[in-house]
């Protein structure tokens, strides 16, 4: 176990200065390969967990939009943008997640569903068991369904 390794355990910000300093000067044997690889792994795992989830956010809203008309209000548009305005940066910075969003938008559906299910205390079956919505539908800013 080298020092760098050591020190990931011990104060991990630290840890972060030094392998970019060793990355910027070049000093590649001195660097903690294993815990650098794991940490890059842990960002890609991360960026797809944000985008599921905003995508649950955006698909849950959606439903209660649909299924609750009379009780819409700004509170809901704006989680939408928000969500949405997320998962716009997200495939903007790394356009090689839009497949993996397409994969997961089911996934993401079936959650948003029992979701709003239990927040409206509307029986799950009253949400269609395949979405409404099409997945341009769920990151149009401009559409909600009427």
């Amino acid at each position: 176990m080298n020092l760098n390794h050591s020190l990931y355990e011990q104060d991990y910000y630290l840890w972060l200065e030094k392998t970019a300093h060793l990355l910027k000067n070049h000093q590649f044997s001195e660097l903690d390969i294993e815990n650098l690889i794991d940490e890059i792994t842990d960002m890609t795992n991360s960026k797809k967990k944000s985008l599921k989830s905003n995508l649950t956010i955006v698909l849950w809203h959606l439903l209660k939009y649909k299924y609750q008309p009379e009780r819409r209000s700004n509170s809901w548009r704006l989680t939408l943008d928000k969500h949405r305005d997320r998962i716009e940066e997200d495939l903007k910075e790394s356009p090689s997640l839009k497949p993996f969003i397409k994969e997961v938008f089911l996934e993401c559906y079936q959650k948003a569903r029992r979701k709003a299910s239990i927040e409206t205390d509307l029986p799950i079956n009253t949400f269609t068991i395949e979405s409404p919505f099409t997945l341009e539908e769920a990151l149009n800013l401009e559409y909600l369904p009427e």
